[in-house]
């Protein structure tokens, strides 16, 4: 979220754009990092997309199933998953419990 109802879109053709969050799903649909959103691109602006409707998690799977998402798509993920996932450190700090 960018702020004023815009998001950083990554589309699946590889693409970032600029999202806008249309007015009628302004303060009604709460979309966060990680969601699986509906773009309809804007003929004029190549580097804008209108958000137009946000998959829950049911949705998306069905997407996912019937081949209108790429394997590749994450589905039920925020930023925070996405985060965490690349770091390959251990959680291990070296404390063993057997000795105590």
């Amino acid at each position: 979220m960018l702020g004023n109802g815009r998001c950083e879109c990554y589309c699946f053709d590889g693409k970032t754009r600029l999202g806008h969050i249309r007015g009628k799903m302004r303060k009604k649909v709460w979309v966060s990092a990680g969601d699986i959103v509906l773009c309809g691109l804007r003929e004029f602006q190549d580097d804008k997309v209108d958000i137009i409707h946000k998959y829950n998690a049911d949705e998306a799977r069905n997407l996912k199933n019937y081949g209108e998402l790429p394997e590749t798509a994450r589905i039920n993920e925020t930023a925070v998953d996405l985060a965490m996932e690349g770091d390959g450190a251990d959680d291990d700090i070296g404390i063993d419990f057997d000795e105590i």
